[in-house]
């Protein structure tokens, strides 16, 4: 199978007068850069969905997200790439002109399928992936965001061969459906802090899909950086992202690194992280056209 192209990410230190009064070293894996469609995270998450679809000879992929997801985004891209058919269950009804990501994925060759909230809510049930099967015929389930036991593989061969020789106390990232920082988790040695900033709001439901795949205690969830929930933002955010991104020339999203960087700037206010420790961020992407 053709494999996806992958670009060495570069590891950026943040300068700031807060990190020095705090004596906080601040690094930042670029994984944004690693490609640039299937930025991030998601790059780590799809590698071994796609090679199973391979092995299995599998032509169509399907898989689920709302109207604005960077997931879809991804997979469509990816299936594009490597030439893979692609449907991708929507939530919600159509609008019309579609914006950006569902404009994008369209014109990548993923077939669009609406469905209500309600039976968006039965993705996983049998009889609904039954109904599925019944459409489109033959094909490979990638899950809502990615996750699935071969995307946190994918997640910790990336942990584990391009994180674990670096020197760092904590590990800070978004989270969305979990399967990102359970790789992370699972990747590094259990002395490393990890820290995730769920972009939901009542997350908490997450820490028991994490342990589903890691029985280590070394991460924390913060879950007061949600600014409303999903995809909702505030003035006081987007106001920290542009001063964030005039100062340092780091991109941001306001649905996942945005957040996650406003609660690292604020926990190293409040004295969270140790004086003399070092921190590591890992930059997810979902930039989508930005770049």
């Amino acid at each position: 199978m053709k494999a996806l192209t992958y670009n060495q990410a570069p590891i950026t230190e943040l300068r700031d007068s807060l990190l020095e009064e705090a004596s906080i070293r601040l690094l930042i894996k670029c994984e944004y850069l690693n490609h640039p469609l299937v930025s991030g995270n998601k790059w780590w998450k799809l590698k071994y969905n796609l090679v199973e679809a391979a092995r299995l000879g599998k032509k169509r992929l399907l898989t689920f997200g709302g109207a604005y997801s960077n997931h879809i985004y991804a997979t469509a891209a990816t299936a594009n790439e490597l030439g893979f058919e692609l449907v991708g269950i929507i939530r919600g009804e159509e609008t019309l002109p579609l914006n950006s990501t569902l404009a994008f994925a369209k014109g990548k060759g993923m077939q669009l399928h609406y469905v209500t909230r309600e039976d968006y809510r039965k993705k996983t049930e049998p009889d609904f992936q039954k109904k599925l099967t019944d459409l489109f015929g033959d094909f490979y389930l990638i899950p809502e965001g990615g996750t699935n036991e071969l995307a946190v593989k994918g997640v910790a061969e990336f942990a584990n061969s391009l994180l674990r020789e670096l020197k760092f106390d904590y590990l800070s990232l978004p989270v969305g459906t979990g399967g990102t920082i359970a790789g992370i988790i699972s990747g590094l040695d259990a002395e490393k802090k990890i820290i995730g900033f769920p972009a939901l709001k009542g997350a908490q439901f997450l820490e028991r899909e994490i342990r589903t795949y890691t029985d280590k205690e070394n991460w924390q969830l913060m879950y007061d950086y949600h600014f409303g929930g999903y995809a909702k933002s505030t003035k006081e955010l987007t106001d920290f992202m542009e001063q964030f991104e005039r100062a340092h020339n780091i991109p941001l999203d306001p649905i996942y690194t945005a957040k996650m960087m406003f609660g690292i700037f604020d926990l190293v206010k409040q004295g969270f992280f140790k004086r003399g420790s070092t921190l590591l961020i890992v930059h997810t992407g979902g930039l989508q056209d930005r770049l």
